[in-house]
């Protein structure tokens, strides 16, 4: 998780430099690059199984 969340603030900080404020108003954060950083329920391995399809 610690390698996600990194990736995702790089993606962050180089999505909002590139970003038009016209077109996006809101700024890009981690948790648009890191979709499982909030996600702590723990699940089985059939449905995590289910969501590499």
């Amino acid at each position: 998780m610690r390698i996600e969340r990194s990736v995702a603030l790089l993606a962050a900080l180089i999505a909002n430099q590139n970003r038009d404020p016209k077109k996006r108003p809101m700024p890009y954060t981690v948790a648009d690059f890191a979709p499982h950083d909030t996600d702590d329920r723990v699940i089985s391995l059939v449905e995590a199984m289910s969501t590499w399809a």
